[in-house]
């Protein structure tokens, strides 16, 4: 029976993320929301999965520790709280809900502009103490001003949207956004100097980032136009509240919103809180009814899926995979993983390490999966040398450990109409593999069909001894009287031939593994280069 994926719910969430969970038949669910860092580090080694919000922290502590670990969902956009990097090197995916709370956290920009404008924090304030302070309270409209915007990604887009409504002219600054689409999207693109210098509202809808920390400081401040009003909704650490503070107190901004904050609680008697002309609130552009429901069905149906199908949604360190597609790409990938793993061991043998690799896919397979096929025979090649290597940090591993890695596609091949060609470089020594799938009655089935420019026929399973030797008489008796006497049954033997070398490939297949010594009495043979035990799995 095969075991259940256990996944744990470590903050609070809607009950909806555990009734999809637990109905589930492959999933079990634990919920311990409000749990410890320390509890955390203590328990996670019982997990396939885990379900967070924005408190927990998911630190390189806690992954130490998460040695059967698969997914971490966020029940949210923001993935602050997942040391990402850390989760990549181990493996585990990080998934999270980006459009689960899009539309709630565009809405609450829209809000703290409005209450910005006009002064309706202040107005609520004012009456509570019992003055009616009409005049002193005069805001600013919304129609036909400039609206500017940082960062059209989902939550961006909707506010523009909403700008539009309101028939503000809208100016949109996204170095990924290409012109026809902000066309479309009636959006006036422009760089982000140009849309400092023009909008009277400014909105800011990035990640945060190394490339998005403190985007909008003392430079950006000063090429504002006089009394513009700044809303950052998105993450703490874009702005610079200091430099947000001298901005307010010199008049450059005439007001201020913010949800977010570079430290979350902010400090107590923060400047930028305090300050008259800032309109503030705690983090809450997610927090509706409706959004924390979203994102709890969101991560929990992506955990069943991956669990169930091995379906990756929505992933930040891996690219999306259908249940249906791994499924119809399986007999490819598990191609080029035996791919891999026959070279990683015939390397290890000749005591070689690589320097580089190349993938070729062709055909159907290049059509279907390429990087899919190319990432598996990573897995294969690599884990003959480290451990825990797996699809997401496959390419890491290999980067970390000065591996190039090159991926090619064809439509036909040479030789094959669809295969798999895996090349590993090794100093000046060079390993190669190809394989190939046959159609027969009820399916595929997978085929070597070349080893080091040795043309062959192996079917990519089970315990297979490599020998390389001279192209002489009496080879494949000897070979074969020492598995005779060593009691190995040989249940296959395929004998490639190099003429003009005067060189032959032999691989049998062996219903056993060989010791040590009856593998080195083999390789001691007259007329025997090499010999290699090579483990191709079932």
């Amino acid at each position: 029976m095969t075991a259940p994926f256990r996944v744990l719910i470590s903050d609070e969430m809607s009950s909806r993320a555990q009734e999809i969970l637990s109905a589930s038949d492959r999933v079990e669910c634990d919920v311990r929301a409000g749990i410890s860092a320390e509890e955390l580090e203590g328990c996670i080694s019982e997990y396939d999965g885990l379900l967070v919000r924005s408190r927990t922290k998911v630190t390189p502590a806690v992954l130490a520790n998460a040695t059967r670990l698969k997914v971490i969902g966020r029940a949210g956009i923001g993935v602050d709280n997942i040391d990402v990097a850390a989760a990549s090197r181990q493996g585990v995916l990080v998934e999270n809900a980006p459009t689960g709370n899009i539309v709630t956290t565009a809405e609450h920009a829209i809000c703290l502009l409005l209450s910005l404008l006009r002064n309706i924090p202040k107005g609520t304030s004012s009456m509570k103490q019992n003055k009616w302070e009409k005049k002193k309270l005069q805001g600013t409209e919304l129609f036909e001003k400039d609206f500017g915007i940082i960062g059209l990604g989902n939550i961006g887009r909707i506010v523009a949207d909403r700008g539009q409504g309101l028939r503000m002219n809208v100016l949109g600054y996204d170095p990924f956004l290409d012109a026809e689409t902000a066309d479309e999207l009636g959006i006036e693109k422009v760089e982000l100097s140009e849309l400092l210098a023009r909008a009277d509202f400014i909105s800011i809808h990035t990640p945060l980032n190394d490339a998005t920390r403190g985007l909008i400081g003392e430079e950006e401040f000063a090429a504002m136009k006089d009394g513009a009003f700044l809303v950052n909704a998105a993450r703490g650490g874009i702005v610079d509240e200091a430099a947000a503070v001298r901005a307010l107190e010199s008049g450059k901004l005439a007001g201020a919103a913010f949800d977010v904050f570079e430290q979350e609680p902010a400090p107590e008697n923060h400047p930028l809180v305090m300050h008259p002309n800032v309109v503030c609130t705690p983090h809450l552009g997610a927090s509706t009814g409706e959004a924390q429901i979203n994102v709890a069905v969101i991560v929990a149906e992506q955990m069943v899926a991956y669990a169930e199908t091995g379906e990756v949604r929505n992933a930040l360190n891996a690219e999306p995979l259908s249940g249906e597609k791994r499924e119809a790409l399986s007999p490819w990938t598990d191609l080029s993983g035996k791919l891999g793993a026959l070279l990683g061991q015939l390397m290890r043998h000749a005591d070689q390490t690589a320097d580089a690799v190349g993938v070729e896919v062709i055909g159907d397979a290049a059509t279907e999966g390429a990087k899919e096929c190319a990432d598996h025979a990573l897995v294969g090649l690599l884990s003959e040398t480290y451990s825990d290597v797996n699809e997401v940090n496959a390419r890491l591993v290999a980067k970390e450990a000065g591996v190039e890695v090159g991926e090619s596609k064809v439509e036909s091949g040479r030789d094959l109409k669809s295969g798999v060609r895996l090349t590993v470089r090794c100093g000046d020594t060079e390993f190669s593999a190809m394989g190939t799938l046959y159609h027969v009655a009820g399916g595929v089935e997978a085929r070597i069909v070349e080893i080091n420019e040795f043309l062959v026929e192996l079917s990519p399973k089970g315990t297979v001894l490599v020998v390389r030797n001279q192209d002489r008489p009496g080879v494949i008796g000897a070979v074969g009287s020492l598995l005779g006497e060593k009691g190995i049954n040989v249940n296959n033997l395929h004998v490639a031939h190099d003429r003009n070398k005067g060189v032959a490939l032999a691989l049998w297949s062996i219903d056993s593994e060989l010791d040590d010594a009856a593998l080195g009495a083999i390789s001691k043979l007259a007329l025997i280069g090499q010999a290699s035990l090579v483990q191709l799995g079932q």
